[in-house]
């Protein structure tokens, strides 16, 4: 298997939240009402899996490596926009979070700031993931020999053994806190 797989299919699932979100949305614009459990759920999938779990072995892993190699400016430039976007994705995510935190606090016009924010990730992550897949993944994976490759896959299957045990002391922590 090329590391790139599990990335591709992390893809799939994002793509498999967003279309719950999608129905989510239609609900939200039917009734003018949100469960704020259901953006709790959203944001952690966001933060934990998309986030934290995903980009984290894009950025930590996949894009530091590259950033050692002799990278062709577009490769380069493709990679500092992938990041870009990430970022753009974080700040979305923490304006939703904010916003259902007024709404909970009795604000209903806060109802439509989650709204535009889920709206903005659902059109966002689309044109974000084939980017990666059809263009990106494609050509990282020339910077790579076959063993090379072996060692990222390793490295991202032990990103993914550690990031249960960071969620939830993270959680314990917060909980601590009170």
């Amino acid at each position: 298997m090329q590391s790139r797989a599990p990335l591709m299919k992390e893809h799939r699932l994002v793509e498999r939240m967003l279309a719950t979100v999608e129905r989510g949305l239609a609900e939200i614009e039917a009734t003018h009402r949100i469960d704020p459990l259901f953006v709790d759920a959203a944001v952690d999938f966001i933060r934990t899996y998309a986030d934290r779990t995903h980009h984290g072995k894009e950025e930590d892993i996949l894009f530091a490596e590259l950033g050692r190699r002799q990278l062709s400016d577009d490769d380069r430039q493709a990679m500092d926009e992938l990041v870009a976007d990430h970022v753009f994705a974080r700040r979305t995510t923490q304006a939703i979070v904010a916003a259902n935190e007024q709404y909970r606090s009795g604000d209903a016009e806060a109802l439509s700031a989650i709204v535009s924010g889920l709206r903005t990730l659902c059109d966002f992550y689309p044109p974000h993931i084939a980017k990666e897949d059809k263009a990106f993944f494609p050509a990282a994976r020339a910077y790579f020999s076959d063993k090379d490759d072996q060692v990222l896959l390793a490295r991202f299957q032990d990103f993914d053994r550690a990031m249960i045990h960071e969620k939830y002391t993270l959680v314990v922590e917060r909980l601590e806190r009170g």
